[in-house]
Parts: C-alpha cells; sequence; structure tokens
C-alpha cells in the first residue's frame, strides 16, 4: 500500500514538475534567509554540555561571581632577562589601558605595590636568609652604585674590590655568582656587544628564579558578537601594540597570544575553513562518483541540485531549532550530504536499470513511478531508522551531539522527501534516460556464488572478528580535553603549553568555592597534603608565614643597608670621559693585584683594560646597557627592605576581590603537579581532590566530569537508537528474523570499528564520538536495503543495483568524511578518520556479511 502511495506521488510530482521545482525554490529562499538571520556558529566548549548538570552549575556559579576571570585575552612576554621582561609588560599595559575601543580592563598582574613591598616575607626562611646574606655582603659595592648609579659608579666598585684584595680582605662566598656576571656583560661591551644586564638575576642568584620566566598582561576584550571572530579587533590591537613595544623591537623581548578569547576564535577560524573547504571538496568529488555511478550528466545535476535543496532545507531548520551551532553540530552538512546522497544514488541507480518484462525500456514517466513503488519503501525505511538512530542522542545531556542528533534526524527526513519528490521532477526536467546495459556488476556474479555456499566460514570468521571486537572494548580510550582537540599551531595553544610546564600559570587548575574564610584555611590545608597538589592559592595564603622572624631578619639588613642605598641626590649621569677615567682607575687597581685575582676578576681586569682605550660611542652604549636597570633594581629593594605586617584584613581591595566575596564566601584555586595533559595524571588529581570535596569546580574538573557526561550520554543513547530501530524495523518488516538481519550486521560493524580504533591507535574524543551516530545511521541504510531485496526474492545481491548504488553511496559518504580527515583542526580530522574507519566496517559487513548471512531460499537452488 505504502508503495502505492509512493508510486502515486512521483507520478504528480512527474506531472507538475515546474511547480514542484518552484515550490522548493521558494523554500529554499526562505531557508537561506532564516540561516543569515538567526543561524550563528559558537566554538565555546562549555555550550556543548547542559547547563543544568551539577558541575556546569558550579562552573557557572564561580564565573558569574569572579567575571574578571571570564573572556580573558592575554599577552605573554617572554625576555632574555627579567628587567626587560618587567619593563616590556608594563609599557604594553600603559598602551593598552587607553585604548578603551578594544579593551573593558588591562592589567599586569606582577606590577603591584603589594608584592613589591612584601616580596621578601614569602621566601622560606632559608631562601631569604641566603637572599638577605648575600645582599649584605655587596654592602660597600651596592652603597657605591647608590650613590652613582652609572659605569662610572660600577667600575669604582669594582675597583674598591681590587683594594680590599690588597689589603688582604676576601670575596664574600655569595658575591661571586654576581662577579660572573659582570665578567660577562663587561667582556661583551668591551668587544662591542652590549646587551642589558640583569641586576636582578646578579643580585637575587637562585631567588630570582623561583617564580614564572614570563611576564602577563590580562586584559577583558570588549567582544564583537556580530562578528566571526568575536576577539579580533582586540587580538590585532593587542598585537599591533606588541610590535610596537621597544624591547620587542630591538629583538629582546618577544610577545605571544592566549586566552579563552584568542582560543575560541582560532578554534572557529580553522573549524570553520575546514568546514567549508570539506564541504565544497565533498560536492566536487560526490559529483565524481556520481558520474560512475550513473554515467548520465541528466541524471546527476538533479542528484546534485536535490543535495542542495536538501541542506539548505536542513540549514533553516536549523536556525529555527537551535538557532546557535556548536563545533559538533556545525558537521551536519558535510553529514548530510554524505548520508542523503545514498538515498538519491539508490532511486537513480533503479531508474537507470528499470527494464519492462521482454527488455524494453519504459518512459520517463512510467520508470520514475517504477521506481518509486520499488524503492520508495526501502529508502522511507531507511530514513526513518537513520533518523531514529541520531534522534536517539537529542534527550542527552551532551548538547554538542543532541543538537547535530536532532538537526539530522530531522535532515534525513528531509532528504527523503526530497528524493521522493524533487528528485522526480528534476528529473523529468533535465529529460533523464534510461541506462543501457545491465544496471548491478555483472562479474561480481562468482563472488556472490562463493559466498552463498560457504557461508558457514564466513559467518564463522566475522563471528571470531566480533567475539575480538567484543574483548577490546575495555581498551577504548576517552580524551574530554578540548585542548588536545584544537590546533596546537596555533598561536594561542602554543602560548598555553609554554604555560603548561610551570604549576602556577598551568590551565589545568581546580577551583572551590566554600562558606567563609574558616572553611577555606580547613580545606586549603587538606588540598595540600595531596600527593596531586603543588599549592593552594587563598586569601589566607597571601599572609605570609614566620612573619615576626622574617621581619626580624630584613629589618636588621635594612639597618645596615638603608644608609647606604637611600641616598637623595645620586651623581649625574657621567659622560665617556668620565667613564673612561673610571675604568682606567678600576683597571690599575685589579692591575695591582692581578696575581691574587679569581678567575671572574680577572677577566673583568680584562674588560676594564680594553674599555679604557675604547671609543667613546662604546663607552656610552656600554654605560647604558650595563645599568639600565640599576635604578629600579635599587628602588625595588629600598622597597622590599620596608615591609609591613600583613594580615588577611589589610591586603589590598584589588587583589581581595579575587579571592573573596562581599558575602564571605572564599575562592580557593589548586595547582596541579605533573604533566596535565595526560589524561591519567589529571584524573588521579581530580579524584584526589575529590577525597576532599566534591564541590570541585575549574578547568581540570571540567574536562573528567565531561568525559563522564559523554560516556554516560551516548551509553545512554546507543541504546536508546539500538531499540528505536529495532522497533522500526519491526513495524516495517513484521518479521523477527528480517529484523535480526538488519541489525546483527549493525552491531557487528561497531565491533569492528573497536578493533580498528584499538591497533591504528585512534583516541576517542568529544569531537569525533559522532562517528557511533553516523555508524548507526549508515549501517542501517545499507543492510535494509539487502534485506528488503532478499525479502522481495532479488537473487544475487552483489550483482544487483543495489550493491551498485551501496557501493558507491560508500564512496560519496567516504569523500565527504575523508575531506575532514584532511582539516588542520585535530578534532576535525580525528572525526573524519574515525567516520572513515566506521564507513569501512560498515561497507564489510554490508557487501561481505550481509550477503553470507542472509538464509538460503528454495530459489537460491536454482
Amino acid at each position: 500500500m505504502f508503495s502505492d502511495l509512493i508510486a502515486r506521488l512521483n507520478a504528480a510530482c512527474t506531472r507538475r514538475a515546474p511547480l514542484v521545482a518552484a515550490i522548493f525554490v521558494l523554500l529554499c529562499a526562505g531557508c537561506v534567509a532564516l540561516s543569515v538571520t538567526r543561524l550563528s556558529v559558537t566554538t565555546d566548549t562549555g555550550k556543548m554540555f547542559a547547563a543544568n548538570l551539577p558541575w556546569k552549575k558550579r562552573n557557572a556559579e564561580i564565573a558569574r561571581l569572579f567575571p574578571q576571570d571570564d573572556n580573558q585575552l592575554v599577552a605573554i612576554i617572554d625576555a632574555k632577562i627579567p628587567e626587560q621582561g618587567r619593563a616590556t609588560a608594563r609599557e604594553l599595559t600603559d598602551i593598552l589601558s587607553k585604548d578603551h575601543e578594544h579593551f573593558r580592563s588591562v592589567k599586569d598582574p606582577e606590577d603591584n605595590a603589594f608584592y613589591h613591598s612584601n616580596g621578601f616575607l614569602f621566601l622560606d626562611r632559608e631562601d631569604l636568609n641566603s637572599l638577605l646574606d648575600s645582599t649584605v655582603s655587596a654592602q660597600p659595592f651596592l652603597g657605591t652604585l647608590a650613590a652613582d648609579p652609572s659605569a662610572r659608579g660600577l667600575f669604582g666598585a669594582l675597583g674598591l674590590i681590587g683594594e680590599g684584595i690588597k689589603v688582604g680582605q676576601g670575596i664574600p662566598s655569595g658575591f661571586t655568582g654576581a662577579l660572573d656576571g659582570f665578567a660577562t656583560s663587561l667582556t661583551d661591551a668591551a668587544n662591542g656587544h652590549p646587551h642589558d644586564m640583569s641586576w636582578q638575576s646578579l643580585l637575587a642568584g637562585k631567588v630570582a628564579d623561583m617564580g614564572s620566566h614570563y611576564q602577563f598582561v590580562v586584559t577583558q576584550p570588549r567582544l564583537d558578537y556580530n562578528s566571526f571572530q568575536p576577539g579580533g579587533a582586540a587580538t590585532d590591537a593587542m598585537r599591533a601594540a606588541i610590535n610596537k613595544l621597544s624591547f620587542v623591537k630591538a629583538g629582546e623581548a618577544t610577545g605571544i597570544i592566549t586566552g579563552e578569547v584568542k582560543l575560541n576564535d582560532e578554534e572557529f577560524a580553522t573549524v570553520a575553513h575546514g568546514m567549508v573547504l570539506g564541504l565544497v571538496l565533498s560536492l566536487a568529488l560526490v559529483a565524481v562518483w556520481l558520474i560512475l555511478a550513473v554515467r548520465s550528466i541528466r541524471v546527476i545535476l538533479p542528484i546534485l541540485l536535490t543535495l542542495i535543496c536538501g541542506l539548505l532545507l536542513t540549514t533553516g531548520f536549523a536556525a529555527i531549532s537551535v538557532g546557535e551551532l556548536n563545533l559538533i553540530s556545525v558537521a551536519f552538512a558535510i553529514l548530510f550530504v554524505g548520508i542523503a546522497v545514498d538515498f538519491a544514488i539508490q532511486y537513480c541507480v533503479r531508474f537507470r536499470g528499470q527494464r519492462h518484462e521482454d527488455g524494453s525500456h519504459p518512459t520517463l514517466s512510467e520508470a520514475l513511478i517504477l521506481t518509486g513503488r520499488e524503492s520508495g519503501t526501502q529508502i522511507f525505511v531507511a530514513a526513518l531508522a537513520t533518523a531514529a538512530g541520531f534522534l536517539a542522542f537529542t534527550p542527552t545531556s551532551f548538547v554538542g551531539v543532541a543538537q547535530l542528533g536532532l538537526i539530522a534526524g530531522f535532515g534525513m527526513l528531509i532528504a527523503f522527501i526530497c528524493t521522493l519528490t524533487l528528485l522526480p521532477a528534476l528529473l523529468v526536467l533535465f529529460r533523464a534516460q534510461i541506462g543501457e546495459g545491465e544496471p548491478g556488476f555483472v562479474f561480481m556474479a562468482p563472488v556472490d556464488h562463493a559466498l552463498r555456499h560457504r557461508r558457514k566460514r564466513v559467518l564463522g570468521v566475522f563471528a571470531l572478528l566480533g567475539v575480538v571486537g567484543l574483548a577490546l572494548m575495555p581498551l577504548l580510550k576517552f580524551d574530554a580535553d578540548p585542548l588536545h582537540t584544537k590546533n596546537p599551531n596555533s598561536e594561542g595553544m602554543r602560548a598555553l603549553h609554554l604555560l603548561e610546564a610551570n604549576p602556577l600559570t598551568t590551565p589545568y587548575s581546580a577551583q572551590v568555592l566554600v562558606p567563609n574564610l574558616t572553611a577555606a584555611a580547613e580545606q586549603a590545608e587538606a588540598f595540600s597534603k595531596l600527593s596531586s597538589v603543588h599549592d593552594v592559592l587563598w586569601l589566607g595564603a597571601l599572609v605570609p608565614q614566620d612573619q615576626a622572624a622574617k621581619m626580624a631578619m630584613i629589618q636588621d639588613t635594612a639597618s645596615i643597608l638603608l644608609p647606604t642605598i637611600v641616598v637623595n641626590h645620586p651623581a649625574p649621569t657621567p659622560d665617556a670621559a668620565a667613564i673612561r677615567a673610571a675604568a682606567v682607575s678600576a683597571a690599575a687597581k685589579l692591575n695591582a693585584v692581578k696575581a691574587q685575582l679569581p678567575a671572574p676578576l680577572e677577566r673583568i681586569r680584562a674588560a676594564l683594560t680594553t674599555l679604557s682605550t675604547a671609543p667613546d660611542a662604546t663607552l656610552i652604549a656600554a654605560d647604558k646597557a650595563l645599568t639600565r636597570f640599576l635604578p629600579d633594581e635599587l628602588q625595588m629593594l629600598r622597597t622590599a627592605l620596608q615591609p609591613s605586617t600583613v594580615t588577611i584584613d589589610n591586603i589590598p581591595q584589588d587583589i581581595r576581590q579575587d579571592y573573596i566575596l562581599p558575602d564571605g564566601r572564599a575562592r580557593l584555586t589548586i595547582h596541579p603537579n605533573g604533566q596535565m595533559s595526560e589524561n591519567s595524571v589529571l584524573h588521579t588529581f581530580v579524584n584526589q581532590l575529590h577525597t576532599v570535596s566534591q564541590n570541585i569546580a575549574g578547568p581540570a574538573s571540567e574536562i573528567t566530569e565531561s568525559a563522564h557526561t559523554i560516556v554516560h550520554a551516548f551509553t545512554i543513547a546507543a541504546v536508546s537508537a539500538l531499540i528505536m530501530i529495532a522497533l522500526i524495523l519491526l513495524v516495517a518488516l513484521r518479521r523477527l528474523l528480517d529484523t535480526a538481519l538488519v541489525m546483527a550486521p549493525l552491531l557487528l560493524s561497531a565491533l569492528l570499528t573497536v578493533i580498528l580504533i584499538v591497533t591504528v591507535p585512534e583516541t576517542l574524543n568529544y569531537a569525533n564520538i559522532i562517528a557511533l551516530p553516523l555508524l548507526l545511521g549508515v549501517g542501517v541504510s545499507f543492510n535494509i536495503y539487502f534485506v528488503m531485496n532478499w525479502r522481495a526474492g532479488v537473487k544475487g545481491p552483489l550483482t544487483s543495483p543495489t550493491a551498485r548504488a551501496v557501493l558507491f553511496s560508500a564512496l560519496t559518504t567516504g569523500t565527504a568524511f575523508g575531506s575532514l580527515a584532511a582539516s588542520a583542526h585535530p578534532g576535525t580530522a580525528s572525526m573524519g578518520r574515525l567516520l572513515l574507519m566506521s564507513l569501512g566496517c560498515t561497507l564489510l559487513c554490508t557487501l561481505i556479511f550481509v550477503p553470507a548471512l542472509l538464509p538460503k531460499r528454495p530459489i537460491d537452488e536454482a
């Protein structure tokens, strides 16, 4: 009955072909308008999960309460010496702070008076004692430099060392490292290659290396959501500012940009480029396969036009139903082309093979009506089962695939409607012709015969492979880290990898919100005891420990140093003659004790001797390079030697707001130990945190929780999809055996895909896991055709037109997915690879396993 209905529908469309085509043109125009005005794309991976999930609520709450951490664009400054990095960060901060068009806020986190004043208090007592001892040892040296912060003062101080050696004074052991640094810088300057000298590294020693090697400028840009890259203008403004920085232009520093905004913009650019290129390549290569499949331009053009029309209608549906595509649902276009083309190929291959019983060709209208009657039911069941496979994912909490399931599910129904209405109308308008010769693969008859007569052996081999696939299922690995699906060569990701090695800057931190500071102190202590935790940052952590003892140590040092390094009127900047005179004097003093000089001082003596006869320009350049950062370093030392007692109450508000809310609730940020980009290390870190609190938020928790959400969603959806498909097949086929004949190869192809995933290997991630619904969709389509042909009494499955249609349908689908595999975006590329694997397994089961599986009939013995 349904076959007759399809036949009548085909007849009506062929009689009114121009009207049908006109209706679809109007529908497509409307859908294009809808798509342009209502459809957008987001690269925010956080939007791929339902907002009502507990872990999503925790993250959303923290983002709402601490908005200063949201939508950041960060410049990472890498300089040859710390002072250059600090000066570059300050210069960039000053430039961007004036750019109110592109930035809402700009700050240099480390350039804060609180940290400058109390920096010594945050050192361990052992490190602090070592630093203060070496600083006191250098007191005469520093005093001379404070009075004359120039090369003249530096040379004079070096001359004092020679005088001290002459009267029998030794060189303090803590000063040896500084002398090595002076020797290197002086030698380079004397040789005409001056470079800025780091006084921080010379005076602080190993303590200077305790923090991050990088400087950061953290901004919140103004985002333009009407642009495909909302942060693009701000990023361009930041890049332009970086390129203007003095040390960047001199090649002494570099600036690289990262942050949530930068990563999202890069993600969209890479994905969009891959999807657009993939779609264009898919349509072009599909046309090539269609030439081989139907061998008539009058048939190929209607198929392509039907595909494009169906795609536009599906896009219009997406605009109405979801409005905003994500990084997974944006793949619906290529999936539509890959699967919907199967319906059109099945229809047209059978149309081209229509014959009367006497072998004569029917008329165009007769052929279309016969094709509709013969294939309409099969295509409808295939479309319905495929749609069910996709729609099963719609109710899950994994919004990314839920959206894809909704769009692709209805897209299959749209494709069915287009195939049975628009396609026959276009075939009439293009005056398509019936094909010549046999429509199927006649040369496959021996293979058909072999498969039918060696059924047990073939089925035994596939059964063994199925068992292997089942055994390998526990070895499947799922990686929910969104950073692993981004392009590692993009600027934002290269910058992020620089931060990953340092526990204090790693993007894999965790956060927890507690009722008050008392609870914060308790939980901070508990978290700190965990082996996977590097440190816990909270408001109380900004109150240094052992302050009384450290203050006493600092005050003792200050009583010695401050009287000599606080100089109200330092000497004026010297000219070349004054610098030369100082070099001559220092060289003479060191020459007097030449035999007693250690290696660093001998190098310094030789450099001073060279400088004493150098041209004026060399002396001026040496003065600038050697003492550029000396005044700032002396001022920082003066400030650090005058700290004040720190309490939770007197921590400045600009710092407090990152740790405590007006209602008293406090935030803890937990930094991990280890290589957190490794899934096992990440999961261990989060699991240990859960032993202290279940209310963990932040990137580390988000990655592990999203993995659990995805696996659970796919488990439920896969079971639901299989049940729905089975019910549809039972209703359509009305026989349990026939339903089993369709479902068995479907399950087997999934197990074969498991074997490939483990063997290749290919890690599952949130992008490529959509291969599962596709496997269900394509597998059901292919298998239904063969089983329904078998029910209709067709002999030789591989020689039938269906086999030809299935093969070329698989090739066109594989072409679409292969274009994804070539994407520069790792997530998209992994999606393409896994789709190709699943398609290959599906095709193998359809063309080899299904013909062997189909029970023998009396007619097969003839």
